[in-house]
């Protein structure tokens, strides 16, 4: 099995603790490997680290674990980075949600403005990660899971040689809910989502060999219509008006008004219900580091138990040459005929020692992928502004939106939360 140097920024976030639980639940495959976990709380990286270690010797690993807040000096003569942040924590994500509310425009994490200054804030970190990675470990791959992981990933890929894969569950998860809701064993459901992140449809659909849709239908009918499945019904109407499996985040497009309203009337933003539930997780995460071994319960632990699983699967692919196909975003090379060859995109690709290497699968439906297309030009132009523009760049970039598609909506929304988000942007992106 592979023997690497892997370091985590991010190592002291609410999931941190979940990811190490992913790693040492296929720790064998990484046995003798030494893990870096890098963030800027030091207790809370004690915390995970101690739990790490606890579950690592309970299995009878020999993983080692250490902590830092210094992140130059844990990024030194890795094989492997990986990157899951939050640049001013749920505190910067309330604003991201709540100030494009008051200009009638969704606030939501990875879309629109709140998504667009999301990629603003981590774009700036990544770009300082890169350089400490070209300074003290040239060789090593990055493993991007921080949102929006397609604009980080666009930027990063345009910019520097270390190679780059950013990574998310989405697809994989949300194909195997639209089978649960069917009343279905999702492992029978064979779907492929290509497009963008967050951003994508299902080309293939089928249930052991029928057409998957007709089944979908049935189960719709079926189902009782109340408010408290009403998302599930808009992603069931979308998917079979399309004939296609949509990414969940294709509601904030097509029910937008309805959304929009929702948001509005709703007393909390989705940050501020989670902020409400983080000192417990950290209670939760205390009492297990004070454990023998540390047993996370799924209620009490952000995220679940198991945590960026699939950075560790293409981790695992890579450097024990698997020879497996898996989701990545990374830049398209011929696998979706209808984007650029530079833009990264949401597709499946053969990953082994040499890395990885999208599958091709021509055009996406036409009826579809005109968003998608709008989608991916806003994201290449974000990701310019965010690594090297100035503010008239970043505004361009904001009004390109399909949720926005208005100056003077986006000058002002820009102008607001550039102010509200001063500490975390360039000078640059503020003139």
């Amino acid at each position: 099995m592979a023997r690497i140097k892997l370091a985590y920024i991010g190592g002291g976030s609410t999931r941190a603790a979940g990811t190490m639980a992913s790693l040492i639940h296929q720790g064998e495959n990484f046995d003798g490997s030494e893990v870096v976990l890098v963030d800027l709380d030091e207790e809370r990286l004690g915390i995970v680290q101690t739990i790490a270690r606890k579950m690592a010797r309970a299995r009878g690993l020999d993983i080692t674990f250490s902590a830092t807040t210094n992140r130059r000096d844990g990024l030194r003569d890795c094989d492997a980075v990986l990157t899951s942040f939050r640049v001013g924590g749920f505190e910067a994500r309330y604003l991201d949600e709540s100030i494009p509310l008051k200009y009638g425009v969704i606030g939501q994490e990875t879309q629109a403005p709140g998504g667009f200054f999301m990629a603003l804030r981590s774009i700036h970190v990544t770009k300082s990660i890169i350089e400490d990675m070209e300074a003290v470990c040239p060789g090593a791959r990055l493993f991007n899971y921080t949102n929006p992981i397609n604009i980080v990933s666009e930027a990063v890929t345009h910019h520097t040689s270390i190679p780059a894969v950013s990574l998310c569950e989405g697809p994989i998860m949300i194909n195997r809910e639209f089978a649960g809701l069917a009343g279905l064993d999702p492992d029978k459901l064979d779907a492929v989502s290509v497009g963008l992140n967050h951003g994508s449809w299902t080309i293939r659909h089928t249930y052991e060999g029928q057409d998957f849709m007709p089944m979908l239908r049935d189960a719709c009918e079926r189902m009782p219509h109340t408010p408290e499945n009403r998302e599930e019904l808009r992603m069931i109407e979308l998917a079979l008006m399309m004939d296609a499996l949509p990414s969940h985040y294709f509601q904030y497009f097509y029910f937008k008004d309805e959304i929009l309203a929702e948001l509005l009337a709703k007393p909390t933003t989705r940050s501020q219900d989670i902020l409400a539930k983080v000192p417990d997780y950290w209670a939760h995460y205390r009492e297990q580091a004070a454990q023998g071994v540390p047993e996370l319960n799924p209620k009490r632990s952000r995220g679940g138990i198991h945590e960026l699983e699939l950075a560790l699967d293409v981790m695992d692919a890579i450097y024990n040459d698997r020879k497996e196909v898996w989701y990545v975003n990374v830049p398209n090379c011929g696998s979706l005929a209808d984007f650029p060859d530079d833009l990264v995109v949401e597709t499946q690709a053969f990953v082994d020692r040499n890395g990885v290497r999208p599958l091709v699968f021509g055009h996406m439906p036409r009826h579809v992928v005109g968003l998608v297309k709008m989608l991916g030009e806003y994201q290449a132009l974000t990701a310019e502004a965010a690594w090297s523009g100035k503010r008239r760049d970043a505004i361009r970039a904001l009004a390109s939106h399909p949720l926005v598609f208005s100056l003077r909506k986006a000058e002002a929304i820009y102008d607001e939360m550039a102010a509200a988000h001063r500490q975390y942007l360039p000078e640059r992106l503020l003139r």
